[in-house]
């Protein structure tokens, strides 16, 4: 499984409003138990789906709204393939760290 490495884009940034609507936070949902191989842009923000109820994964769509959990911000340094967290669960949001391999 990919790993971020020294020199690559980190992991995103929760959305702002996450802090500011204190909501009791549901359980992501798995979307799917492998990571989403998607290409970004040098340059452009990439929200990722953290609730896992999105129909555009890996990407939000809104359907977040009133679970508690709110999209991460992926800012891409530089154009490349990212793997993108398709489990949910990951401890780097918003990339695949494995955890999928994990879940019962």
């Amino acid at each position: 499984m990919p790993q971020l490495r020294a020199g690559e884009d980190p992991p995103g940034q929760i959305a702002p409003q996450a802090e500011e609507n204190p909501v009791p936070m549901e359980k992501p949902v798995v979307a799917q138990r492998s990571p989403y191989a998607t290409e970004v842009e040098a340059g452009k923000s990439y929200w990722w789906c953290a609730c896992g109820r999105s129909k555009s994964q890996p990407f939000c769509d809104g359907s977040h709204k009133g679970t508690g959990l709110s999209p991460v911000e992926y800012k891409a340094k530089r154009s490349r393939t990212v793997y993108f967290c398709g489990c949910k669960h990951t401890t780097t949001p918003t990339i695949c760290d494995g955890t999928h391999e994990r879940l019962a």
